[in-house]
């Protein structure tokens, strides 16, 4: 006991001192710096993550605010149309007659469909013999300006001729090949369609 209640030397102090001192330092660093700096990596890790998503998020918001502009544009025309479900050809074809019914004579042929996921293309060609260019000129900006998305692909139109390679009247034939868009949101398969 008595060795516990003497006075230590100036020495010991000193190096029970620098003892106490490294032991306070270890324990700041083991328990306070290290965890700091973990959490510390840890958020940058975040911080990095959510600066990815964000670029992410910021790409997709201007590519919306493009389409919105773009469907923005096309609908100031007036001219806006839709892709209905598929099967539509009797729509389609009924369509293609009321705006063929100002003509002379007229032949609209189906060519098959093809299918890309859920859209299908019903491509068909069309030929029509109109009165006068006027008369032609009105069918095409009525094919174009369908509520049914309808793509024109080849458009050639030529004067009708008789026997005689004299012009008939300032009669017009056309021919061109066109494609209805439709899509399987809202359809019901049958045979006719084609595998995806």
């Amino acid at each position: 006991m008595s060795v516990l209640s003497r006075d230590f030397t100036t020495r010991e102090k000193v190096i029970l001192l620098i003892l106490l001192l490294f032991l306070l330092g270890f324990a700041y660093y083991q328990f306070v710096d290290k965890p700091v700096r973990a959490s510390l990596a840890a958020a940058e890790a975040e911080k990095e993550k959510l600066q990815t998503e964000l670029t992410g998020v910021r790409s997709r918001i201007a590519t919306l605010q493009r389409m919105r502009d773009e469907i923005d544009d096309v609908t100031a025309d007036g001219l806006n149309s839709y892709m209905p479900s598929y099967n539509s050809s009797k729509e389609e074809l009924r369509l293609l007659n009321d705006i063929l019914s100002s003509t002379t004579q007229y032949f609209i042929s189906f060519t098959g469909l093809t299918r890309s996921g859920d859209q299908i293309r019903r491509n068909f060609t069309l030929q029509f013999t109109a009165p006068d260019y006027e008369i032609m000129k009105n069918v095409i900006q009525e094919l174009t300006g369908v509520e049914y998305r309808c793509l024109i692909g080849d458009l050639r139109c030529s004067l009708v001729t008789n026997r005689y390679q004299d012009w008939v009247d300032g009669a017009v034939s056309v021919n061109c090949t066109a494609t209805f868009f439709e899509t399987m949101v809202g359809g019901e398969p049958d045979a006719g369609l084609p595998a995806a």
